[in-house]
């Protein structure tokens, strides 16, 4: 999962400009992936993520399902215009890279 995560994190961070990457890049769990798209509209991108098949999150678990930023970015100083961009990705040990690969090119394709 670790493995999977940061091929994700390294990938998007050099493919798609203007991202913050939440959290500590290694104090984290495993398959934990918390990325600001910055200037893009969080709940648009999860619409276009699940048109594709990809199942994300916008925000913390404990907010699920509620288009409002996450209290823990807030609490870490994140600004309330960037956490509201956020995307959640946890991979899991049945993900694949070629999931991985398809989850960057969308990203790429969607946030341009």
């Amino acid at each position: 999962m670790r493995t999977l995560r940061d091929y994700y994190i390294e990938n998007i961070s050099r493919l798609i400009p203007n991202i913050r990457i939440n959290g500590d890049l290694e104090r984290r769990l495993p398959g934990n992936s918390n990325i600001c798209f910055i200037g893009m509209n969080g709940p648009k991108l999860l619409e276009e993520l699940d048109k594709r098949g990809i199942c994300a999150s916008s925000g913390s678990a404990c907010s699920a399902g509620l288009f409002i930023p996450s209290p823990v970015l807030l609490a870490i100083g994140v600004p309330r215009h960037i956490a509201s961009t956020s995307l959640r990705i946890t991979f899991g040990k049945s993900n694949t890279l070629e999931e991985v690969d398809y989850l960057i090119k969308s990203l790429v394709e969607i946030v341009g």
